[in-house]
């Protein structure tokens, strides 16, 4: 169930024309990602179909690179993916390479640490660099960075040369605060040094750059490629995902999204769990054959 109660009903289109897209974004856990976070056969068909039919695929999430091996067989083409809510631009096909970093100047994350330690005390902090993720002992840990290093934010921040190991992000948990309310305090309070967003259902907070987000990285991808935002169609369930979503010219919200996601899309599709992005990529890919007179893949 979401956040808004699961939507299993026919997708809402946005109101007026589509035009014909050039680029697919699309977020993936809550939103491509299944709950048991895999790609459905039907997901896997119509992203093959998008990319076949001559419609870029990217994938725009706030996973670091080191948890892509879901998707990285289903990427084509150009081979590179979106993470870490836009810090990170990473070619899937070298082995997760790094391709452009957006850091958090260290010394702006040392002043996000101190004020959010005074703004909401019981705060605790994990540092996700290029080269992993290392944690306060507070912090829930990640099982699945078991060599991580538990220590202070401050101490962390300082472990690694910042030339060699940039910080990518932030994350801010807090036991106690609900999630929309640690997110709102945290804005109010840190939110002139860093952009402050979120994605997981509890009060887990993630912090880049100023500036720095899904949008204004697929921005900076799409004008390489010379697309503009009228030609891209756009998918996401979570706060982490809505300045994407209101960049794109057409976007949807699952039916498993935050209230705020849904109120920012321009249409809604189905649940994630119900392959609510393979759903708008079988229908637009049907338009197009009917406007050319082509059969659909």
């Amino acid at each position: 169930m979401g956040e808004d109660g699961t939507v299993t009903s026919a997708p809402q289109r946005p109101d007026g024309p589509t035009p014909a897209p050039r680029l697919i974004a699309t977020d993936l856990d809550g939103t491509l990602l299944r709950d048991d976070k895999s790609v459905s056969l039907r997901t896997v068909a119509a992203l093959a179909a998008a990319e076949e039919a001559g419609i870029e695929v990217f994938f725009v999430t706030g996973r670091p690179a080191r948890w892509m091996d879901a998707v990285s067989d289903h990427v084509h083409g150009h081979g590179l993916a979106i993470c870490a809510n836009g810090a990170a631009v990473v070619d899937l096909h070298a082995g997760r390479e790094f391709v452009e970093v957006r850091a958090l100047p260290r010394a702006t994350a040392l002043t996000v640490v101190e004020t959010l330690r005074n703004a909401a005390p019981g705060t605790s902090f994990a540092v996700e660099r290029t080269t992993g993720i290392n944690y306060e002992p507070a912090y829930p840990p990640f099982f699945q960075d078991p060599g991580a290093t538990v220590a202070t934010a401050e101490k962390l921040l300082h472990e690694e040369p910042e030339e060699t190991a940039p910080v990518l992000k932030l994350l801010a948990h807090h036991s106690e605060l609900a999630p929309d309310e640690f997110l709102a305090l945290a804005r109010s309070a840190a939110g002139a040094y860093a952009s402050i967003t979120r994605s997981s259902p509890t009060a887990l907070l993630e912090i880049s750059g100023l500036g720095v987000s899904k949008a204004s990285t697929l921005e900076r991808c799409c004008a390489e490629r010379g697309i503009t935002p009228a030609e891209v169609v756009a998918f996401g369930d979570m706060p982490n995902d809505i300045e994407m979503l209101r960049w794109a010219g057409t976007s949807y919200a699952m039916g498993n999204a935050h209230p705020d996601v849904i109120a920012a899309a321009s249409g809604r599709t189905v649940a994630n769990n119900e392959d609510g992005v393979a759903v708008v990529i079988e229908r637009i890919l049907a338009d197009r054959a009917a406007a050319t007179g082509h059969e659909a893949l």
